[in-house]
């Protein structure tokens, strides 16, 4: 009897553990010692990644694996530093404050820098350049510019729960204008459903959606903030060093320039209907 308990009670730990894991186990350590710019010594990083936000992260629905531009810049960034990325799946909501309580040794998930945020958490330096725009949809023709939404009053904007969008919104509407959702699908279904009149997105997360709903959306207007995304990293951590040494090798030589153009650039073609729910799966039904 005492055997079968024992039995029981193993397999019952073992689908614990299998139910309860969310991260995407490395095959190794990247990288040489020889070649380093900074030798970390196959050092595992657990990186904090959304598996749900175009070009950045993603799973693809074919294959059931993931990819994206931030899988390949900290496969390389390894590689650079002879570590070894341990990808875990997280929300995005409570993301930073997770790596500012040390849950997380890094976060990739598009993150703007701002200097509220830096007062939590230290960022990377940044890696690329990132527009706000305006999504409407396609037989839209009272909204050409964010002066339009501001001048009609019956216009209504969407956009994600804490996210920079969401602060430049409440620049130029008030709160009661503004319709926060907690994914940027959901606002994009209100939008194309006509619950909402347009939505304030970063321009490649908005590229992403016009390619998936080409005869509904379009991005209209002119930058309404250009802002540059990096990496966060708990207050005082040794990985920002070597990180920024990374990045600005990847720059030097060229690697980040082709990573850029590769998933920001008009051949990146896969859309929110190719990919999972990533970290939303189980609770928003996504």
């Amino acid at each position: 009897m005492k055997k079968v308990i024992f039995i029981l009670l193993f397999i019952f730990a073992v689908a614990l553990m299998i139910s309860g894991c969310t991260a995407k186990e490395p095959e190794g350590c990247l990288g040489t010692a020889k070649d380093a710019l900074v030798d970390l010594q196959c050092r595992k990083v657990t990186v904090a990644i959304e598996n749900a936000y175009l070009p950045f992260n993603y799973i693809e629905l074919d294959t059931g694996k993931p990819g994206g531009w931030d899988y390949e810049a900290w496969d390389e960034i390894c590689t650079r530093l002879h570590c070894t990325p341990v990808y875990t799946e997280a929300a995005w909501e409570g993301m930073i404050q997770a790596v500012s309580d040390g849950q997380f040794d890094a976060a990739a998930d598009g993150i703007t820098i701002t200097d509220e945020r830096a007062k939590v958490v230290d960022f990377s330096f940044g890696y690329i350049n990132i527009d706000q725009r305006l999504l409407v949809r396609k037989d839209e023709t009272r909204i050409n510019s964010i002066d339009d939404i501001v001048n009609n009053e019956s216009f209504v904007l969407g956009t994600q729960t804490g996210t920079t969008n969401y602060e430049t919104a409440i620049k130029y509407l008030p709160e009661d204008r503004i319709k926060a959702f907690e994914q940027f699908p959901f606002a994009v279904q209100a939008l194309i459903a006509g619950d909402i009149d347009a939505v304030i997105i970063d321009e490649v997360a908005g590229q992403g959606y016009v390619g998936e709903n080409a005869e509904e959306l379009k991005l209209v207007g002119p930058s309404l903030s250009s802002d540059q995304l990096g990496f966060i990293f708990p207050k005082g951590s040794d990985l920002v060093e070597p990180v920024n040494k990374a990045i600005t090798s990847m720059k030097n030589d060229g690697f980040l320039m082709a990573l850029n153009t590769k998933y920001f650039g008009p051949n990146f073609t896969l859309t929110y209907d190719d990919i999972g729910p990533g970290a939303y799966g189980e609770e928003d039904g996504e």
